[in-house]
């Protein structure tokens, strides 16, 4: 058995005793670095790891879609907007294009940020919105 490493162990740690909004919050997290990661393959014309990246954000894409209360309103809106995020992901992936990616990044970034914004206002008692 392959000992893990203390970054690994922290990690895992993390994960485990995240609560669900903070566990959100690493998923929206490394969804950012996974774009950032497949700019930079792109960038670089390192065709297998865009793809692998960008893939890797589909993934979690699809796993934020399959969380969504689609019960309300605001649920359906955030459905709507991960699923155009997928299939722009599958364009940009096609067609290696970074100005598509610069276009999901931003809107993760705002979904992330507004995201964090309600946690830290529902943590502290005041109304989200409010």
């Amino acid at each position: 058995m392959i000992a893990k490493s203390p970054y690994q162990n922290y990690q895992q740690n993390a994960v485990m005793s995240a609560s669900p909004e903070e566990l959100i919050t690493m998923l929206y997290n490394r969804l950012l670095k996974d774009l950032k990661l497949t700019q930079e393959a792109m960038q670089k014309k390192n065709i297998p790891n865009a793809h692998n990246a960008i893939t890797h954000a589909q993934e979690i894409i699809s796993h934020l879609m399959s969380t969504v209360n689609t019960d309300y309103e605001v649920g359906q809106n955030l459905h709507s907007m991960y699923d155009y995020m997928n299939r722009r992901l599958v364009e940009a992936n096609l067609k290696k294009d970074a100005d598509i990616l610069l276009e999901v990044m931003g809107y993760a970034e705002e979904i992330r940020n507004t995201w964090i914004e309600a946690v830290k206002q529902l943590k502290s008692g005041v109304p989200v919105g409010g």
